[in-house]
C-alpha cells in the first residue's frame, strides 16, 4: 500500500470511531417519552451537547410534536461546538479551562434542575467535557482560583479519575449534586463516556450519580501530585459541607442512568472496517491509561513484532493518555503519543499510525481549531530531519504540534461534537 493510501485508511479509521459515537446515531432511540404532565426539561453539557440537544429538539418537538410550551433547558459545550437550535439556549464555554461562559450555563442549568416539580422530567445529556463546561464553584471558592487549580492539575499527570475527584468536592452542580437540585422530579442521564472504565460518577464528574470519592481522596490527589492550592481551595477541601452525596442518598431515588455510546462501541465499528481491508484487527484496549510516551514505545515494539512476523494488522486503542509537562511546547496526548511512536519506529518500513481525540481537539490552547492528532508514516523522521527538526528535542520539549505541523502531518477534523476519548490505530503493512 502507498503512503497516501495507507494515510486515507487511517484517515478513514477514524472517521468511522467518530460516527458510530455521534449522536446523530446513537441519541434517537434512547431519548424516553416525555413527561405526561409537567414540563420536559433538557440539560446538557460536555463537547456533544449541542448536538445532543440539536437532535433531541428535532426528536421532540418535530417527531413527537411536543408542544413548545412544555420545553425547556441549555446546553452547555466547548467553544466551537455549539449547534443550531430551534428554541433553546445553547452557550459555548472554555476547555480545559473553565471560564466565565461556563460560570453562566452552570448557573442556568442548575436553576432549572431546581425549579423542577414531581410532574417533570429533567433530561441530563452528557459528555465528555462537562467538567469544564459546567463550572459551579462551592461556596468560597471563586473562577480564578478554579482556573488555577485545572491548570495545575492538567500539567501534573493526573489521570481523570483524580482530576474528577478533585474537581467534584469543589462544586455545585457536580458529584451528584445536580440529580440532587432536581427532586422531586424523574432525572434521567443518557451518557457518552469519555473515561477509561465507563465509570458514571467520573464521566463528566457524575453530576447526576452517587459520588463515592471523598473530601480526603481529594486532598490527597493533591498531595500525591505536589500541588499547593489556593487558601480558599484548601479551605474548600476540609469543609464537610463539601462532601458530596454517596451511594444510598435519597437524593437519587427517581434518578436512572443510561450511557449510549462508549469507545468500545467505536472499535467495533472499526474493526469491521479492518477486516473488509483484508486486515487483522487487533484491540489492545479501549481503556488505556498511562505516559504517552510510554505506551508510544510499548506500541512500537508490538508493532515491530508483527512486522517481523509478516503479519497484516492494525492495532488498535483508545483510553486516555496523559503528559507530564517538562517543556514549553503546543500539543496533547495524541499527538505526543505520535511523536514518541515515530521516534520509537525511527522509519521502519510499512508501519502507519494515527492518534486522535474522537472529540477533534488534542490539547492545545482550547481552541476549536487545534489539532485533533496527528499521522505517522515510514519517513516520518526523514522529512523532519531534512527539515532540520530534531525529534528527540521536540519530544523533550513537549512540542508535538510543533513537530507535526510543518510536515503536514497533524490530524484536523475540527469539532466533531461527539468525544469518546482517544482513538490510536498503528497499521503494519508487511
Amino acid at each position: 500500500m502507498s503512503d497516501t493510501a495507507a494515510r486515507a485508511f487511517l484517515d478513514q479509521l477514524f472517521s468511522a470511531a467518530v460516527a458510530a459515537a455521534h449522536p446523530d446515531t446513537c441519541l434517537p432511540p434512547a431519548l424516553p417519552p416525555p413527561p405526561s404532565r409537567g414540563r420536559l426539561i433538557l440539560l446538557a453539557a460536555g463537547k456533544a451537547a449541542g448536538s445532543m440537544l440539536e437532535v433531541a429538539e428535532r426528536h421532540y418537538l418535530d417527531t413527537l410534536g411536543l408542544d413548545p410550551a412544555r420545553l425547556a433547558g441549555i446546553g452547555v459545550a466547548r467553544h466551537g461546538y455549539g449547534r443550531p437550535t430551534q428554541r433553546l439556549e445553547m452557550v459555548e464555554a472554555g476547555h480545559p479551562m473553565p471560564d466565565a461562559a461556563g460560570l453562566a450555563g452552570a448557573q442556568k442549568s442548575i436553576d432549572l434542575a431546581a425549579s423542577a416539580t414531581a410532574d417533570d422530567l429533567v433530561l441530563v445529556l452528557l459528555s465528555g467535557g462537562a467538567s469544564a463546561n459546567w463550572i459551579a464553584p462551592a461556596a468560597g471558592v471563586d473562577l480564578d482560583d478554579k482556573r488555577l487549580l485545572t491548570r495545575a492539575l492538567l500539567r501534573s499527570g493526573a489521570n481523570i479519575t483524580e482530576i474528577n475527584t478533585v474537581r467534584k468536592h469543589l462544586s455545585r452542580i457536580k458529584g451528584g449534586r445536580l440529580a440532587a437540585l432536581a427532586q422531586p422530579a424523574r432525572v434521567v442521564t443518557l451518557a457518552i463516556s469519555d473515561v477509561p472504565g465507563d465509570d458514571p460518577a467520573v464521566i463528566g464528574s457524575g453530576p447526576t450519580v452517587p459520588d463515592p470519592s471523598t473530601l480526603a481522596e481529594a486532598r490527597e490527589v493533591l498531595a500525591r501530585y505536589h500541588i499547593d492550592p489556593p487558601a480558599s481551595i484548601a479551605a474548600a477541601l476540609h469543609d464537610s459541607a463539601n462532601e458530596s452525596p454517596k451511594p444510598g442518598d435519597a437524593a437519587f431515588a427517581n434518578a436512572e442512568y443510561h450511557l449510549i455510546a462508549r469507545p468500545v462501541d467505536s472499535f467495533i465499528a472499526t474493526e469491521k472496517l479492518v477486516r473488509a481491508a483484508g486486515l487483522e484487527p487487533i484491540l489492545l484496549g479501549d481503556n488505556l491509561e498511562g505516559e504517552a510516551r510510554e505506551v508510544a514505545a510499548a506500541q512500537a515494539a508490538k508493532a515491530r513484532e508483527l512486522k517481523a512476523a509478516g503479519t497484516r494488522a492494525v492495532l488498535l486503542s483508545g483510553g486516555e493518555l496523559t503528559v507530564t509537562m517538562r517543556g514549553q511546547g503546543r500539543g496533547g496526548p495524541n499527538q505526543e503519543f505520535a511523536l514518541a511512536l515515530a521516534v520509537a519506529l525511527e522509519g521502519t518500513n510499512g508501519i502507519y499510525a494515527v492518534a486522535g481525540d474522537t472529540d477533534g481537539t488534542d490539547g492545545g490552547g482550547g481552541d476549536a481549531s487545534d489539532p485533533a492528532g496527528a499521522f505517522v508514516l515510514p519517513d516520518t523522521l526523514a522529512r523532519a530531519r531534512a527539515a532540520g527538526l530534531d525529534p528527540a528535542a521536540f519530544l523533550a520539549n513537549n512540542d508535538s504540534t510543533g513537530f507535526f505541523e510543518p510536515l503536514g502531518d497533524l490530524l484536523t477534523p475540527g469539532p466533531t461534537c461527539t468525544n469518546v476519548n482517544d482513538f490510536r490505530a498503528v497499521f503494519i503493512d508487511s
